[in-house]
């Protein structure tokens, strides 16, 4: 599908230098712009870039002016790296926007499902599902038994949703994710063998929460596990039976999650955290990449290290142990020397 930059420039409410007409059919960095594709300057470091790409269109601020000559065709923006995400997000709806029933593909006889919806080949959906109205489902996808999707939810192929998982509005749930796997709950006897606790809960997904491919969320023991509006999971990423997450919170790749720990809200966690089961996080923690949290975490807190640590005592504390090897000989020639006057 093709543009014009006029047609560019409506979407982002920019103005065009140059040609009007000219068109373009795909996205580009900057320095690697070929023509027919469109590209964005936002960043000074490539500046030099906007006099040598071979893009059709550039996406500037509009207090850009060129110092050489420019043959590429310039839409002028507030903020070109805003612009930007909006005609990739704009793109993507175009690429995204699927409708209809693909067979081979299974709907039980009393599934619901609303307007425009669009259920990829191979698909599975069981009985007593309810599906919104504009749900994008792709090939491969699973959705088990009183499954309910909501309104603009989209699918991708080869995820899985468990029986009786709620999934709220405007969620995205890509490849391989599993929401609503049993908890990890099993019981030893007096053999010492375990016996698998049931795990009969599910999994709640609030409105505009992102799933990452790859990404499990385990259902409750009893209740729900619950994901709160707006939350953002990378991929990879573990998080086990009867968890609640809070608002805006975003979860970088290969943390773990134990059971029925409490995340706070617009909370950031860094990749390859560990958080052990049972404790709460407050509101507006930062927790850096590859810590262990093994204790309540207050509001505000910021945290480093396994065990995690406060951010800046973590720092002072490095600072200590790189310098380690030489207060180690220090003390040692210390020792000598008094070893060597008595």
């Amino acid at each position: 599908m093709k543009f014009t930059a006029q047609q560019i420039a409506g979407i982002l409410e920019g103005d065009v230098v140059g040609d009007g007409e000219v068109e373009v059919s795909q996205l580009s960095k900057i320095e690697e712009g070929e023509e027919g594709s469109l590209t964005f300057l936002a960043n000074p470091k490539y500046k030099p870039y906007i006099y040598t790409t071979n893009a059709s269109i550039a996406i500037v601020g509009k207090d850009f002016e060129p110092e050489q000559a420019i043959s590429t065709t310039l839409i002028k923006v507030d903020d070109a790296y805003k612009a930007f995400s909006k005609l990739l997000e704009y793109y993507n709806q175009i690429k995204l926007n699927k409708s209809g029933i693909e067979q081979p593909s299974f709907i039980s006889e009393d599934a619901k499902y609303g307007e425009n919806i669009y259920v990829g080949a191979f698909s599975y959906i069981g009985s007593n599902v309810k599906i919104g109205d504009n749900v994008k489902i792709f090939p491969n996808a699973y959705i088990g038994d009183n499954v309910t999707i909501g309104d603009n939810s989209i699918l991708f192929a080869g995820s899985q949703v468990y029986s009786d998982c709620v999934i709220g509005d405007s969620c995205v749930i890509n490849s391989g994710a599993i929401i609503g796997a049993d908890g990890f709950g099993f019981t030893p006897n007096e053999k010492g063998e375990y016996s698998k606790v049931p795990q009969i809960g599910n999994v709640i997904l609030e409105d505009f929460v992102d799933v990452g491919a790859g990404t499990t969320i385990d259902r409750a023991t009893l209740g729900s596990t619950v994901i709160r509006r707006g939350v953002k999971l990378d991929n990879q990423i573990q998080i086990a039976h009867n968890v609640e997450i809070g608002q805006n919170t975003v979860i970088a790749a290969q943390t773990g999650i134990a059971g029925s720990t409490k995340i706070g809200k617009n909370c950031q966690i860094g990749g390859q955290v560990g958080i052990v089961g049972h404790i709460t996080i407050g509101d507006n923690v930062r927790i850096q990449a590859q810590s262990g949290i093994g204790r309540n975490v207050k509001d505000n807190e910021t945290l480093q290290g396994s065990p995690a640590l406060n951010y800046g005592d973590y720092n002072k504390s490095y600072v200590h142990f790189k310098n380690l090897p030489k207060l180690v000989k220090s003390i040692n020639d210390i020792e000598k020397k008094v070893n060597g006057n008595s």
